[in-house]
């Protein structure tokens, strides 16, 4: 029997510390393309509109088929990501969405557009799941929530800079912004390809014998995640946080016009400034103080982001019914931190409390669950505007869901703390 030396075991350390890092750099560039593809429609709207004649309503359907089909394959996604190799999933899921932004350039009518719309929510969805599981088997114990932070910092970043699709569109024309994205993009899965390294998961790290892994199944991966306990409530939390969340994005910037007599740009830039800056802190602040103390409790991981989410409650009742500009920006830079606390956690709160087998399937659900009370909200928004509804009402209702939201994630830490008795006493 073999034994590594201490200077053998000290290199694989920091070569494994490397590639650890150099996977959250490499997808950090991947989590940015993957926001800047969805995210560009929206920024050239006229340029698209001027050449592909199409309604209001088929503008949206363009988002909405997106969202629909990402949601669907978000479960599924992760399963893949569980059952097969983490970095081959994330492979073909860039590649995928690469070609089809490149093949959206050439698209002339609306009905071909909404196909490949569609096709890039089914490819994305592959990803996230993959990402943040391949992350977490890397990073353990003191550095997975600043890791998962920063990738996600990523996103953000893809989300901001959406914009120079925009600004493309106006100066070349829509088809070649989508060129000019797609094409780059193809260049970085090709890096992916040569720098990105599969790495060791937890459950398979486990002596042979009576404790070796079941191998895993999608029937297994359901009954798991099904049974009643922390995951359920972790559930609950993500799927109002993506409502809330959808409302600030698709409605704020509206209004704060309609309230504060803004111009459209000045809102715009007014209420996602707020809202990103804020989470990029808490993103990497939440994730950096997280795994600190989780060292002494394991919880915090759930505590933290629950606390900063009942705080921003009261927010946004006063922000709904006192008519003062401070009081709403306060309230979209406490929520902005909040979902960044809650961000940089969601994958270290899903290793607390699911099958370290499931977890990317766990994120896949997530995804999905996130998407569905988003596309919802957003509709049910346009809905009680149509119905004259006020935005003090409005935003009283997002009080209510921002509230059962840190509530669900109060309830998954003390579900959570029983389960780990029981564990103990077992």
């Amino acid at each position: 029997m073999s034994h590594s030396s201490p200077s053998e075991s000290s290199w694989q350390t920091r070569s494994l510390q490397v590639a650890a890092w150099t996977a959250v750099a490499f997808l950090w560039l991947a989590g940015g393309s993957n926001y800047l593809t969805r995210t560009m429609l929206t920024t050239m709207r006229g340029s698209i509109i001027e050449e592909i004649p199409m309604t209001e309503a088929q503008f949206g359907l363009l988002t909405s088929g997106f969202l629909v089909f990402y949601a669907a394959a978000s479960p599924f996604g992760g399963y893949l990501a569980d059952r097969f190799s983490r970095r081959r999933v994330i492979l073909w899921s860039i590649f995928a969405w690469s070609i089809i932004t490149v093949i959206s350039a050439y698209v002339e009518s609306f009905g071909p557009f909404l196909i490949l719309r569609c096709l890039l929510g089914l490819s994305q969805a592959f990803y996230i799941p993959a990402a943040v599981a391949l992350i977490v088997d890397y990073h353990r114990g003191p550095t997975r929530a600043l890791a998962a932070g920063i990738h996600l910092t990523g996103m953000i970043v893809g989300a901001v800079i959406g914009g120079v699709g925009g600004w493309l569109a106006e100066k070349h024309g829509w088809s070649y912004a989508y060129l000019a994205i797609g094409l780059p993009n193809l260049l970085l899965g090709i890096l992916l390809y040569l720098f990105l390294s599969e790495a060791p998961r937890e459950h398979l790290e486990q002596p042979t014998g009576l404790n070796q892994p079941k191998p895993i199944s999608l029937g297994a991966a359901v009954r798991s995640l099904a049974r009643p306990g922390p995951y359920y409530y972790v559930m609950a939390c993500l799927g109002i946080q993506g409502a809330v969340s959808w409302i600030i994005i698709a409605w704020m910037p509206t209004l704060m016009q309609e309230q504060f007599k803004m111009g459209q740009g000045t809102a715009g830039f007014s209420t996602l400034g707020f809202l990103y800056v804020a989470q990029a802190i808490g993103l990497l602040g939440g994730g950096f103080w997280s795994d600190r103390l989780s060292l002494s409790n394991p919880r915090a991981r759930i505590i933290m982001p629950a606390v900063a989410i009942l705080v921003t409650t009261p927010l946004f009742l006063i922000t709904g019914w006192f008519n003062h500009i401070g009081f709403t920006l306060l309230c979209l830079a406490m929520w902005g931190l909040a979902m960044g606390f809650l961000g940089a956690n969601t994958m270290p709160i899903v290793c607390l409390v699911v099958d370290a087998r499931y977890r990317a399937t766990a994120i896949g659900v997530l995804n999905c669950l996130t998407a569905v009370g988003g596309s919802l909200s957003i509709y049910g928004v346009g809905a009680l505007r149509d119905a004259k509804v006020s935005v003090s009402l409005i935003l009283s209702f997002a009080a209510v869901g921002v509230f059962v939201c840190g509530a669900s994630l109060w309830l998954a830490n003390l579900a959570a703390k029983t389960a780990g008795k029981k564990a103990a006493a077992a």
